[in-house]
Protein backbone atom coordinates (compact mmCIF):
# COMPACT_ATOMS: atom_id res chain seq x y z
CA UNK A 1 0.00 0.00 0.00
CA UNK A 2 3.13 2.53 0.44
CA UNK A 3 4.32 1.35 -2.93
CA UNK A 4 0.52 2.47 -4.20
CA UNK A 5 0.28 5.36 -2.42
CA UNK A 6 4.23 6.95 -3.74
CA UNK A 7 2.90 6.07 -7.00
CA UNK A 8 -0.68 6.94 -7.27
CA UNK A 9 0.79 11.13 -5.54
CA UNK A 10 3.55 10.62 -8.27
CA UNK A 11 1.39 10.02 -11.13
CA UNK A 12 -0.99 13.49 -10.37
CA UNK A 13 2.39 15.72 -11.38
CA UNK A 14 5.41 15.55 -12.91
CA UNK A 15 7.77 15.18 -10.27
CA UNK A 16 11.21 13.61 -9.83
CA UNK A 17 10.21 10.09 -9.40
CA UNK A 18 7.75 10.72 -12.33
CA UNK A 19 10.66 11.70 -14.21
CA UNK A 20 12.74 8.82 -13.39
CA UNK A 21 10.36 6.75 -14.73
CA UNK A 22 10.10 8.15 -17.88
CA UNK A 23 12.46 6.23 -20.10
CA UNK A 24 10.63 3.03 -18.95
CA UNK A 25 6.93 5.01 -19.92
CA UNK A 26 8.90 5.19 -23.63
CA UNK A 27 9.51 1.91 -23.72
CA UNK A 28 6.24 0.94 -22.85
CA UNK A 29 4.52 3.49 -25.21
CA UNK A 30 6.92 1.85 -28.24
CA UNK A 31 5.72 -2.14 -26.88
CA UNK A 32 2.14 -0.83 -26.76
CA UNK A 33 2.17 0.88 -30.21
CA UNK A 34 3.91 -2.27 -31.67
CA UNK A 35 1.25 -4.30 -30.05
CA UNK A 36 -2.04 -2.30 -31.46
CA UNK A 37 -0.24 -2.54 -35.05
CA UNK A 38 0.11 -5.84 -35.03
CA UNK A 39 -3.54 -6.64 -34.70
CA UNK A 40 -4.38 -3.67 -37.25
CA UNK A 41 -1.94 -5.89 -39.78
CA UNK A 42 -3.75 -8.85 -38.72
CA UNK A 43 -0.52 -10.89 -37.80
CA UNK A 44 -2.41 -11.02 -34.32
CA UNK A 45 -5.79 -12.37 -34.73
CA UNK A 46 -9.00 -10.01 -33.54
CA UNK A 47 -12.69 -12.14 -33.66
CA UNK A 48 -15.69 -10.53 -34.29
CA UNK A 49 -18.36 -11.45 -33.25
CA UNK A 50 -22.58 -11.84 -34.23
CA UNK A 51 -23.64 -9.21 -32.53
CA UNK A 52 -22.53 -5.40 -31.58
CA UNK A 53 -19.64 -5.26 -29.37
CA UNK A 54 -19.59 -2.22 -26.76
CA UNK A 55 -16.24 -1.77 -24.40
CA UNK A 56 -16.96 0.61 -21.40
CA UNK A 57 -13.15 0.94 -20.10
CA UNK A 58 -10.67 3.19 -19.02
CA UNK A 59 -6.82 4.11 -19.58
CA UNK A 60 -6.43 5.61 -16.07
CA UNK A 61 -4.84 2.83 -14.38
CA UNK A 62 -6.95 1.91 -11.20
CA UNK A 63 -10.82 2.83 -10.86
CA UNK A 64 -12.90 5.41 -12.66
CA UNK A 65 -16.65 3.82 -12.16
CA UNK A 66 -16.98 1.58 -14.70
CA UNK A 67 -19.40 -0.55 -13.05
CA UNK A 68 -21.67 1.82 -12.63
CA UNK A 69 -21.40 3.09 -15.95
CA UNK A 70 -22.05 -0.54 -17.14
CA UNK A 71 -24.80 -1.41 -15.02
CA UNK A 72 -26.45 2.27 -16.54
CA UNK A 73 -25.59 1.28 -19.90
CA UNK A 74 -27.26 -1.89 -20.12
CA UNK A 75 -30.75 -0.78 -18.44
CA UNK A 76 -30.18 1.95 -20.98
CA UNK A 77 -30.65 -0.66 -23.76
CA UNK A 78 -33.24 -2.54 -22.42
CA UNK A 79 -35.29 0.18 -22.02
CA UNK A 80 -34.97 0.93 -25.72
CA UNK A 81 -35.52 -2.28 -26.60
CA UNK A 82 -32.41 -4.20 -26.98
CA UNK A 83 -31.39 -7.33 -25.05
CA UNK A 84 -28.06 -6.80 -23.68
CA UNK A 85 -25.36 -9.03 -21.96
CA UNK A 86 -22.25 -8.38 -19.85
CA UNK A 87 -18.54 -9.88 -20.17
CA UNK A 88 -15.81 -8.84 -17.66
CA UNK A 89 -12.54 -10.65 -17.39
CA UNK A 90 -13.93 -11.41 -13.47
CA UNK A 91 -10.71 -9.87 -11.04
CA UNK A 92 -9.14 -12.62 -8.86
CA UNK A 93 -12.02 -15.31 -10.53
CA UNK A 94 -10.39 -18.48 -10.05
CA UNK A 95 -10.81 -20.30 -13.66
CA UNK A 96 -9.90 -18.71 -16.99
CA UNK A 97 -13.24 -21.06 -18.95
CA UNK A 98 -16.33 -19.00 -19.44
CA UNK A 99 -18.29 -19.27 -16.45
CA UNK A 100 -21.93 -17.82 -15.69
CA UNK A 101 -22.27 -15.23 -13.09
CA UNK A 102 -25.69 -14.84 -11.10
CA UNK A 103 -26.29 -13.21 -7.64
CA UNK A 104 -25.58 -16.43 -6.01
CA UNK A 105 -22.30 -16.91 -7.13
CA UNK A 106 -19.09 -17.04 -5.41
CA UNK A 107 -17.25 -13.52 -5.34
CA UNK A 108 -13.84 -15.47 -5.06
CA UNK A 109 -14.38 -17.34 -8.58
CA UNK A 110 -16.04 -15.16 -10.81
CA UNK A 111 -15.16 -11.45 -9.30
CA UNK A 112 -16.76 -8.81 -7.32
CA UNK A 113 -17.69 -6.32 -10.12
CA UNK A 114 -19.37 -9.07 -12.06
CA UNK A 115 -21.26 -10.38 -9.33
CA UNK A 116 -22.27 -6.45 -8.65
CA UNK A 117 -23.18 -6.26 -12.29
CA UNK A 118 -25.47 -9.62 -11.83
CA UNK A 119 -27.47 -8.91 -9.16
CA UNK A 120 -28.03 -4.83 -10.20
CA UNK A 121 -28.09 -4.99 -14.01
CA UNK A 122 -30.64 -7.82 -14.47
CA UNK A 123 -29.42 -9.19 -17.68
CA UNK A 124 -26.48 -12.25 -18.31
CA UNK A 125 -23.24 -11.77 -17.06
CA UNK A 126 -20.50 -14.11 -18.44
CA UNK A 127 -16.55 -13.66 -16.88
CA UNK A 128 -13.42 -15.56 -18.28
CA UNK A 129 -10.16 -14.77 -19.05
CA UNK A 130 -10.39 -14.39 -22.96
CA UNK A 131 -13.47 -12.47 -23.47
CA UNK A 132 -14.45 -13.61 -27.22
CA UNK A 133 -14.97 -17.15 -25.39
CA UNK A 134 -16.73 -15.40 -22.95
CA UNK A 135 -19.15 -13.85 -25.36
CA UNK A 136 -19.74 -16.79 -27.75
CA UNK A 137 -20.61 -18.80 -24.41
CA UNK A 138 -23.07 -16.01 -23.39
CA UNK A 139 -24.32 -15.85 -27.04
CA UNK A 140 -24.79 -19.66 -26.88
CA UNK A 141 -26.61 -20.01 -23.55
CA UNK A 142 -28.62 -16.73 -24.05
CA UNK A 143 -29.39 -16.57 -27.85
CA UNK A 144 -31.84 -13.47 -27.07
CA UNK A 145 -29.48 -11.35 -26.61
CA UNK A 146 -28.66 -8.91 -29.23
CA UNK A 147 -26.05 -6.97 -27.79
CA UNK A 148 -22.71 -7.73 -25.45
CA UNK A 149 -21.35 -4.52 -23.24
CA UNK A 150 -17.59 -5.54 -22.44
CA UNK A 151 -16.82 -4.15 -18.91
CA UNK A 152 -12.72 -3.23 -19.11
CA UNK A 153 -10.81 -4.79 -22.04
CA UNK A 154 -10.14 -1.91 -23.74
CA UNK A 155 -6.58 -3.04 -24.48
CA UNK A 156 -8.19 -6.42 -25.18
CA UNK A 157 -8.08 -5.98 -28.92
CA UNK A 158 -8.41 -9.57 -29.27
CA UNK A 159 -11.88 -8.75 -29.71
CA UNK A 160 -13.45 -6.63 -32.25
CA UNK A 161 -15.82 -3.90 -30.82
CA UNK A 162 -18.15 -1.70 -32.39
CA UNK A 163 -18.14 0.86 -29.77
CA UNK A 164 -15.84 2.17 -27.45
CA UNK A 165 -16.19 4.61 -24.35
CA UNK A 166 -13.05 5.83 -22.44
CA UNK A 167 -14.38 6.65 -18.57
CA UNK A 168 -12.15 9.10 -16.55
CA UNK A 169 -13.06 10.32 -13.47
CA UNK A 170 -11.80 14.10 -12.10
CA UNK A 171 -8.43 13.34 -11.87
CA UNK A 172 -8.38 13.08 -15.50
CA UNK A 173 -5.44 11.89 -16.97
CA UNK A 174 -3.04 12.86 -13.75
CA UNK A 175 0.25 13.91 -15.36
CA UNK A 176 -0.82 12.58 -19.01
CA UNK A 177 2.53 10.19 -19.19
CA UNK A 178 1.78 6.23 -19.39
CA UNK A 179 3.38 3.63 -16.97
CA UNK A 180 5.05 3.83 -14.50
CA UNK A 181 6.04 7.28 -15.10
CA UNK A 182 1.69 7.94 -15.04
CA UNK A 183 -0.92 6.77 -15.03
CA UNK A 184 -2.02 6.08 -18.29
CA UNK A 185 -2.15 2.57 -20.04
CA UNK A 186 -2.68 4.43 -23.38
CA UNK A 187 -2.38 8.22 -24.68
CA UNK A 188 -4.98 10.38 -23.94
CA UNK A 189 -5.17 10.47 -27.57
CA UNK A 190 -6.37 6.99 -28.48
CA UNK A 191 -9.35 6.99 -30.36
CA UNK A 192 -12.75 6.19 -29.04
CA UNK A 193 -16.47 6.50 -29.85
CA UNK A 194 -17.81 8.34 -26.52
CA UNK A 195 -15.85 9.65 -23.39
CA UNK A 196 -17.66 9.58 -20.19
CA UNK A 197 -16.42 11.93 -17.10
CA UNK A 198 -17.20 10.48 -13.39
CA UNK A 199 -16.98 13.67 -11.68
CA UNK A 200 -19.23 16.68 -10.13
CA UNK A 201 -18.02 19.27 -12.25
CA UNK A 202 -15.85 18.96 -15.86
CA UNK A 203 -14.34 22.00 -16.08
CA UNK A 204 -12.86 23.69 -19.22
CA UNK A 205 -9.66 22.31 -18.36
CA UNK A 206 -10.53 18.50 -17.37
CA UNK A 207 -12.72 18.93 -20.87
CA UNK A 208 -8.99 19.86 -22.88
CA UNK A 209 -7.15 16.91 -20.96
CA UNK A 210 -9.32 14.15 -21.43
CA UNK A 211 -10.72 15.41 -25.01
CA UNK A 212 -13.82 13.64 -27.09
CA UNK A 213 -16.52 16.13 -25.95
CA UNK A 214 -17.30 14.20 -22.76
CA UNK A 215 -20.67 13.24 -21.09
CA UNK A 216 -20.49 13.68 -17.53
CA UNK A 217 -21.42 10.77 -15.42
CA UNK A 218 -22.83 11.73 -11.35
CA UNK A 219 -22.49 8.86 -8.93
CA UNK A 220 -25.33 9.55 -6.93
CA UNK A 221 -26.21 7.35 -2.96
CA UNK A 222 -29.02 8.61 -1.10
CA UNK A 223 -29.83 6.05 0.91
CA UNK A 224 -28.21 3.81 2.88
CA UNK A 225 -29.46 -0.33 3.64
CA UNK A 226 -28.60 -2.47 6.38
CA UNK A 227 -26.65 -5.89 5.07
CA UNK A 228 -29.00 -8.61 3.76
CA UNK A 229 -31.87 -5.94 3.98
CA UNK A 230 -32.59 -3.70 1.75
CA UNK A 231 -35.57 -3.59 2.75
CA UNK A 232 -34.72 -1.15 5.78
CA UNK A 233 -32.97 0.60 3.87
CA UNK A 234 -32.98 5.20 5.11
CA UNK A 235 -31.80 8.26 3.77
CA UNK A 236 -28.31 8.64 4.35
CA UNK A 237 -29.36 11.79 6.74
CA UNK A 238 -31.32 9.60 9.47
CA UNK A 239 -27.45 8.25 9.93
CA UNK A 240 -26.24 11.94 11.00
CA UNK A 241 -24.86 12.21 15.12
CA UNK A 242 -23.91 7.95 14.59
CA UNK A 243 -20.18 7.28 15.25
CA UNK A 244 -19.49 6.17 11.24
CA UNK A 245 -16.60 5.06 10.13
CA UNK A 246 -16.56 4.48 5.84
CA UNK A 247 -14.56 1.81 4.43
CA UNK A 248 -14.50 1.41 0.69
CA UNK A 249 -12.08 -1.06 -1.34
CA UNK A 250 -12.09 0.37 -4.80
CA UNK A 251 -10.12 1.96 -7.08
CA UNK A 252 -10.45 5.52 -5.71
CA UNK A 253 -11.86 5.49 -2.28
CA UNK A 254 -12.20 9.07 -2.02
CA UNK A 255 -14.89 9.43 -4.44
CA UNK A 256 -16.79 7.57 -1.67
CA UNK A 257 -15.85 9.62 0.79
CA UNK A 258 -16.56 12.78 -1.20
CA UNK A 259 -19.76 11.79 -2.03
CA UNK A 260 -20.72 10.53 1.46
CA UNK A 261 -19.43 14.32 2.90
CA UNK A 262 -21.70 15.87 0.54
CA UNK A 263 -24.88 14.29 1.87
CA UNK A 264 -23.82 15.60 4.98
CA UNK A 265 -21.99 12.94 7.45
CA UNK A 266 -18.94 13.16 9.38
CA UNK A 267 -16.78 9.82 9.35
CA UNK A 268 -13.47 8.09 10.15
CA UNK A 269 -12.16 6.83 6.46
CA UNK A 270 -10.98 3.47 6.33
CA UNK A 271 -9.17 3.19 2.56
CA UNK A 272 -8.49 -0.75 2.08
CA UNK A 273 -6.99 -2.18 -1.37
CA UNK A 274 -8.66 -2.56 -4.58
CA UNK A 275 -10.97 -6.11 -4.68
CA UNK A 276 -10.01 -5.96 -0.94
CA UNK A 277 -11.20 -9.89 0.27
CA UNK A 278 -12.25 -9.05 3.58
CA UNK A 279 -10.49 -12.67 5.10
CA UNK A 280 -8.27 -9.89 7.37
CA UNK A 281 -11.00 -8.77 9.06
CA UNK A 282 -10.43 -5.15 8.92
CA UNK A 283 -13.50 -4.73 11.07
CA UNK A 284 -12.49 -5.81 13.96
CA UNK A 285 -11.06 -3.24 15.60
CA UNK A 286 -13.27 -0.73 14.74
CA UNK A 287 -15.17 1.22 17.16
CA UNK A 288 -18.09 2.48 15.51
CA UNK A 289 -22.30 2.48 15.40
CA UNK A 290 -22.35 2.25 11.48
CA UNK A 291 -19.79 1.42 9.08
CA UNK A 292 -20.79 2.05 5.48
CA UNK A 293 -19.37 0.29 2.69
CA UNK A 294 -19.71 0.18 -1.24
CA UNK A 295 -21.88 -2.12 -2.66
CA UNK A 296 -18.70 -3.68 -4.58
CA UNK A 297 -17.32 -4.45 -0.74
CA UNK A 298 -20.94 -5.69 0.02
CA UNK A 299 -21.18 -8.54 -2.26
CA UNK A 300 -18.34 -10.33 -0.35
CA UNK A 301 -19.21 -9.14 2.92
CA UNK A 302 -22.65 -10.89 2.52
CA UNK A 303 -20.50 -14.23 1.36
CA UNK A 304 -18.26 -13.92 4.63
CA UNK A 305 -19.55 -15.55 8.23
CA UNK A 306 -18.02 -13.19 10.17
CA UNK A 307 -19.52 -10.77 8.27
CA UNK A 308 -22.76 -11.47 7.23
CA UNK A 309 -24.78 -10.51 10.44
CA UNK A 310 -22.50 -7.20 11.74
CA UNK A 311 -25.56 -4.76 12.63
CA UNK A 312 -23.22 -2.51 11.73
CA UNK A 313 -22.62 -2.85 7.86
CA UNK A 314 -24.50 -0.75 5.99
CA UNK A 315 -24.44 -0.83 2.18
CA UNK A 316 -24.92 2.12 0.51
CA UNK A 317 -25.94 2.05 -3.23
CA UNK A 318 -25.14 4.34 -6.17
CA UNK A 319 -26.68 4.84 -8.96
CA UNK A 320 -25.06 6.83 -12.83
CA UNK A 321 -26.27 9.61 -13.46
CA UNK A 322 -25.87 10.58 -17.39
CA UNK A 323 -27.28 12.61 -20.00
CA UNK A 324 -30.30 10.57 -21.66
CA UNK A 325 -28.18 11.66 -25.34
CA UNK A 326 -25.16 9.51 -24.51
CA UNK A 327 -27.48 6.13 -24.85
CA UNK A 328 -29.54 7.37 -27.52
CA UNK A 329 -26.79 7.69 -29.38
CA UNK A 330 -24.74 4.39 -28.65
CA UNK A 331 -28.63 2.61 -29.61
CA UNK A 332 -28.12 4.51 -32.57
CA UNK A 333 -24.96 2.95 -33.54
CA UNK A 334 -26.04 -0.16 -32.12
CA UNK A 335 -28.72 -0.29 -34.72
CA UNK A 336 -26.72 0.70 -37.60
CA UNK A 337 -24.87 -2.47 -37.38
CA UNK A 338 -26.64 -5.70 -38.91
CA UNK A 339 -26.57 -8.35 -36.87
CA UNK A 340 -25.79 -12.23 -38.59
Amino acid sequence: MSLESTLTRAWLRRGTLALALLPLALLFRLLAAIRTLLFRLGIKKSERLPVPVIVVGNIFIGGTGKTPLTIWLADSLRGAGLRPGVISRGHGGAESAPREVTPQSDAREVGDEPLLIAARAGCPVVVGRKRAEAGRALLGAHPEVDVLITDDGLQHYALERDIEIVLFDGRGVGNGWLLPAGPLREPPSRRRDFTVVNAPEITPQLARAVGGKPFQMQLAGDFAEPLGRPEACVPLARLKGRRIVAAAGIGNPGRFFAMLRGAGLSFQELPLPDHHDFLDRPFDAVDADVILITEKDAVKCRQLDNLKDDPRLWVVPVTARIDPALAEQIVEKCRGRSTA
